[in-house]
């Protein structure tokens, strides 16, 4: 049977999976737009994609222009401070760029970086455009 603190690690793990996975929805979901567009993909100019990624990216945005951590990044650190693990401090990106290239940056960068990943997916939008919405009958 799981322990208490092992559910708290569990979930922590599963936050840090979820993390990963929408940080990684936002990077290849541009560079498979650019590509699919090339190769015709049709599925790159679905709307309900096309949206869902350009909302997912601007929430990056907001919260680096805010200067807030993501909610991901705090529920897991709560979580891991329950099951009494170590708690990293700063944002997820930071955190683990720092420990994949021993690189350290002021927030300011981050910033810049969000905003100009931000604004390539905009330009995407109008480049690639995405088919229309399905009209309801």
């Amino acid at each position: 049977m799981l322990e208490h603190v092992d559910l708290f690690i569990l979930a922590a793990d599963a936050i840090l999976l979820l993390h990963v996975l929408v940080v990684m929805f936002n990077v290849f979901g541009l560079i498979f737009i650019f590509i699919g567009n090339v190769l015709k993909w049709s599925w790159v100019r679905n709307p309900w994609f096309r949206l869902l990624h350009l909302l997912a990216i601007s929430v990056v945005v907001l919260l680096a222009w805010l200067n807030s951590i993501c909610p991901l990044t705090s529920i897991e650190m709560v979580l891991r401070t329950r099951a009494g693990d170590v708690a990293y401090s700063g944002s997820f990106i930071s955190h683990w760029l720092e420990g994949i290239l021993y690189y350290q940056a002021p927030p300011w960068v981050f910033i810049v970086a969000y905003t100009i990943f931000g604004l390539m997916v905009v330009v995407s939008w109008f480049l690639i455009r995405p088919r229309h919405f399905p009209k309801r009958t």
